[in-house]
């Protein structure tokens, strides 16, 4: 084995133990250097590998800073707010409400949801953070004519309580499509991303019981934190229909 592959996986392995914590720096290259006896090349190709694992990320004047290898599971399937995501797994986090107005329906989603331009919608952005970084940014879009109004604080703690428990509406099921896009110059300066060029983006049409549609939805995720989980069984194709 390489000598850089056993110094990355060295590195790793207290990670792993939590020798270094997340948002620790590790030592800089000199003492690495020094300590495994290499070259400073060797110990850039090590923390290249750690860098591409998701185990570390570089910023410019500080060094390499050890991220959070715990990862949050956010289903594919079925329809759960962030809110009860947070409790269930236990996220650290914090939402800011940047934005909550009405305004016309923009004509891009206009003409994705088959909606006239002139469409009133309750326009909703969040960042949400974790352990102090902004690693998601959520976009929704309430159609007025079934969310008349959407209170900051409601916005704040969580939309999907608000309108099945102040509402009395039933939301139902959601048409979702996942997708790695190019960071937006919009994330790059809502969002912690540092050196990332792409964020995971999940579009979701959500409808009421009667088959209303009520909302679209655009929650832009950081790649590092984030990953996304279903349970699929698979149907014997011997099997009569």
């Amino acid at each position: 084995m390489n000598k850089f592959n056993e110094i990355s996986l060295e590195i790793q392995a207290a990670i792993i133990n939590q020798i270094y914590l997340p948002g620790d720096l590790l030592p800089s290259e000199n003492e690495l250097s020094k300590k495994h006896e290499v070259s400073r090349e060797t110990i850039r190709k090590a923390l290249s590998l750690l860098l591409e694992n998701g185990y570390i990320q570089k910023q410019q004047g500080k060094g390499s800073i050890v991220l959070d290898i715990k990862r949050f599971d956010f289903p594919i399937s079925g329809l759960t707010s962030y809110k009860e995501l947070q409790t269930a797994q236990h996220i650290n986090s914090q939402t800011i409400v940047s934005s909550n107005i009405k305004m016309n329906l923009p004509s891009s989603l206009a003409e994705r949801l088959r909606l006239p331009e002139s469409t009133q919608v309750i326009y909703i952005e969040r960042q949400r953070k974790v352990d102090g970084e902004v690693v998601i940014l959520d976009k929704d879009y309430l159609l007025t004519s079934v969310i008349s109004d959407m209170p900051n604080k409601a916005a704040q703690d969580s939309l999907y309580s608000y309108i099945e428990n102040e509402l009395g509406l039933v939301i139902s099921y959601a048409q979702k499509e996942i997708i790695v896009e190019l960071a937006t110059s919009e994330d790059q300066r809502l969002m912690n991303l540092y050196d990332d060029t792409h964020v995971v983006v999940v579009r979701s049409d959500v409808y009421l019981e009667d088959t209303t549609l009520f909302q679209y939805t655009e929650s832009r995720h950081r790649l590092d934190r984030f990953r996304f989980v279903d349970f699929a069984r698979r149907k014997n194709p011997n099997e009569p229909k």
